[in-house]
């Protein structure tokens, strides 16, 4: 499977040179000298965008007129910061629209080219910092982010906030309560917050969660906060798309590390205690102290940082600004090394993996030959008959046999 991230000039010169005309141009995005393939549809002839359409060629039908249209409006006004035009494409790449993922993709292949030459201008770093934030419920996650993204706001940042709500197992819908808790920063012009449903998976985070992260950063935000739906041994998703990880817990409880264990605490590089105020405030010192002697017996994940344990009051705005400044000495000591650029790259892996056994699966259930099959070994695993490894055998056999 091909990675859309790599060198748009191999895709180009793969191509099939006799049917199309083409010619040299200098892209006005992209300093740089690219081959320009002539196209059907009408539009803008920059060749940032034609080499995009030219790259997915082979796997996706050239957008129509109103499609091309509507792709030039949304990436031109998420560039430039329009908060509608970011929303909207979230929307694009959230659908279940075969032919909408398909346009969707055509506009994050774009949105990927600018932020690389946003990077290389950059020294080759991200432009942009992604915090990811887990915790129990109850732990004010969502009042943690308030307070941090205004705080931000005011320093001069960009905050952009993708809160993921959970999904009732019944009726599949989600309260999407998150930016009604945040209100003083849903009105802050320099705050994006786009919450999401969770839609069964673990952790809430999904293939969408990780898109939308790029989009945000092609319209400017540097800063990119990623709240989960819970904390367990599962949720180890949201570790995989963010530079940093930070686990939120309160103060009082029960037993944290016995409920939580060692499942999510061996990703977390930061530890919050929240809610460090008033009545709380013992319980919080002696749940960091705990964390702490834990955090020791782990083996590191970093060379350059150990996670840390600090206490922090959304209420009182205590300990807030120690906590951002424990963030940034993370993301500058990991940016030293190279860590951090290391890390992403180690994440494109995971996630295109993810991808695939995601996709393979639904291929398979989709198979005609499983299709006819699995009623009746349905129907005999419910009943005992055979057992569901030998189910899954035949049901393996009969995919494989079609399929060569």
């Amino acid at each position: 499977m091909r990675r859309f991230g790599f060198s748009l000039h191999r895709h180009i010169s793969s191509l099939p040179s006799p049917t199309v005309a083409s010619r040299t141009r200098t892209c006005c995005l992209h300093r740089r000298v690219f081959t320009c393939y002539q196209s059907a549809v009408p539009g803008p002839s920059c060749p940032h965008k034609r080499g995009v359409s030219t790259a997915l060629g082979s796997h996706i039908q050239d957008p129509s007129g109103p499609e091309q249209r509507l792709l030039d409006k949304l990436y031109t006004g998420l560039i430039g910061g329009q908060r509608a035009s970011l929303a909207e494409s979230i929307t694009l790449v959230e659908t279940q629209h075969p032919r909408k993922k398909e346009l969707a993709q055509v506009l994050l292949q774009r949105v990927l080219l600018y932020r690389r030459e946003q990077e290389s201008r950059n020294g080759g770093k991200p432009v942009a910092f992604r915090v990811g934030l887990s915790g129990p419920p109850g732990a004010g996650k969502s009042t943690f982010i308030e307070v941090v993204g205004k705080m931000l706001t005011a320093r001069g940042h960009k905050v952009s906030v993708l809160a993921v709500d959970p999904s009732s197992c019944t009726t599949g819908g989600s309260l999407m309560g998150d930016k009604t808790r945040m209100t003083e920063l849903s009105r802050d012009m320099s705050a994006f917050i786009r919450p999401s449903p969770a839609s069964g998976t673990l952790g809430g985070v999904t293939r969408t969660t990780n898109e939308a992260i790029v989009l945000c950063e092609g319209a400017g935000y540097d800063i990119v906060l990623v709240e989960t739906v819970g904390v367990g041994q599962s949720e180890f998703a949201v570790a995989d798309m963010v530079d940093m990880f930070v686990l939120l817990i309160p103060p009082a409880g029960g037993d944290e590390l016995q409920g939580i264990k060692r499942g999510i605490i061996e990703r977390a590089d930061l530890v919050v205690v929240t809610k460090s105020d008033g009545d709380l405030l013992v319980p919080a010192r002696r749940i960091q102290a705990e964390y702490t002697s834990a955090l020791k017996l782990l083996r590191r994940q970093s060379k350059s940082w150990n996670p840390k344990v600090v206490r922090a009051s959304s209420h009182t705005s205590e300990g807030i600004p120690e906590v951002w400044a424990k963030m940034e000495s993370y993301r500058d000591a990991m940016l030293a090394r190279g860590e951090l650029q290391g890390r992403r790259k180690a994440q494109q892996k995971v996630w295109m993996w993810s991808l695939i056994q995601e996709n393979a699966l639904r291929h398979f259930q989709n198979h005609p030959s499983v299709r006819g099959a699995l009623p009746h070994l349905e129907e005999r695993v419910t009943k005992g008959a055979i057992s569901p490894g030998l189910a899954a055998d035949l049901l393996l056999k009969a995919f494989s046999s079609s399929s060569s």
